[in-house]
């Protein structure tokens, strides 16, 4: 009772403070908050336009007997569990390059590197489509160059979902080079000049100090990526459709489909409900398995 009396006299004396977020917090309740609760209870009503019925738990159970929701799944999973890595990867690996440099050169390159970050996704995938073109892609041209027949690579299963993927660990990972290069500058030199000391070749300074003192930044950006991976969409949408056949559905798609197309909201809200679920898992997991080896 002592300690929520010292709650409330606290937050009153930082009311100008809360006053200041209280618009954003009203707009994350009406927008967020409302939306993922009437999501959960429609996953359980059979909901229409002229009217809803309580189902239960049958939306659900039609959910796991779909073979295009298992698909789906398995295509999500997969655009993941390689893009995510490879994302990382790539941003650390980039700004280890970058960080090094002169002021001047740095702000190039994180502005170069952010620029894709701030493009809209519908603009990218134009470019890509007529990457991927069948006739006069780039892709193609290359492949022509080395003797290698032409591929149509967003209309054959066995080529679109790779696409996709090539796609997306192509485009430069702006947010997270732009926070590597934070964590880097934050980190002490005298470590660096200590290990130096000791005979630590560049290499062993940077896979024995920069990489574990960059784990905070690492887990963070892996969440992110991970999050939004489960959440893959409008390239789907834009270039491929989700086809040929099912090759590239994901789960995401697969909701809009079922809420937009086929009109069944509650079967889409327990989709949603399951991919939520799904993510919450591995985001639990993901996060348990790096903080324990940040703890080591």
């Amino acid at each position: 009772m002592k300690a929520s009396n010292g709650l409330l006299k606290e937050m009153w004396k930082q009311r100008a403070a809360y006053l200041f977020l209280l618009p954003k917090l009203i707009l994350f309740i009406l927008f967020i908050v409302i939306p993922v609760f009437w999501a959960f209870l429609i996953a359980f009503q059979e909901y229409g336009y002229s009217g809803s019925k309580w189902v239960g738990f049958d939306n659900f159970i039609k959910t796991f007997e779909s073979e295009t929701y298992r698909v789906a799944l398995l295509n999500t999973l997969k655009y993941t569990v390689i893009t995510v890595p490879l994302n990382i990867i790539l941003a650390l690996g980039l700004s280890t390059l970058i960080y090094p440099l002169g002021r001047m050169s740095q702000s190039f390159f994180r502005g170069a590197f952010y620029l894709p970050t701030v493009t809209s996704m519908v603009i990218i995938a134009m470019v890509w489509r007529w990457v991927y073109n069948y006739r006069f892609g780039l892709f193609n041209y290359f492949l022509d160059f080395f003797g290698i027949p032409p591929q149509d690579w967003l209309n054959q299963s066995d080529t679109a979902l790779w696409a996709l993927i090539i796609m997306s660990v192509l485009i430069p990972p702006g947010v997270g080079i732009i926070m590597y290069l934070a964590a880097m500058g934050s980190i002490p030199e005298s470590l660096y000049e200590s290990a130096k000391i000791d005979g630590a070749n560049s290499f062993q300074r940077w896979w024995r100090i920069t990489v574990p003192l960059l784990k905070p930044t690492t887990l963070y950006l892996t969440m992110l990526s991970l999050i939004g991976s489960f959440q893959v969409f409008i390239q789907v949408i834009l270039m491929t459709g989700g086809g040929p056949g099912d090759a590239t559905e994901t789960v995401v798609h697969l909701i809009y489909k079922t809420a937009f197309r086929d009109l069944e909201f509650g079967l889409a809200s327990a989709q949603a409900v399951v991919l939520f679920i799904i993510t919450l898992i591995f985001g639990v997991v993901q996060y348990r398995i790096m903080y324990r080896k940040g703890e080591e």
